[in-house]
């Protein structure tokens, strides 16, 4: 596909590559120069508190690990749903 620049450094990404990966308006991206090309890369930005909170949750985890009491998961959804994370709003 050709796409074009435009005023201000902006191109338009096309319709297909869109619905292709799902993206949507807000979503953000890193951009990274290699080798002669531009790479857009899809991220997920997530609060300070929020990395916070799952470090924490990580941290008992391995506490609770190390006692033998670990909780198994068979579904990585509920998984992160008892992290409080709906990975429907992400």
């Amino acid at each position: 596909m050709l796409i074009e620049m435009r005023g201000r450094s902006q191109i338009t990404i096309p319709s297909e590559i869109v619905k292709n990966l799902g993206i949507k308006e807000g979503d953000k991206f890193e951009v990274i120069e290699k080798d002669g090309g531009i790479f857009l890369c899809p991220v997920v930005v997530y609060p300070k508190k929020e990395i916070v909170r799952i470090a924490k949750l990580i941290k008992e985890t391995d506490v609770e690990y190390k006692s033998g009491g670990l909780k198994s998961y068979d579904d990585v959804d509920k998984m992160f749903m008892d992290m409080g994370i709906n990975l429907d709003e992400v």
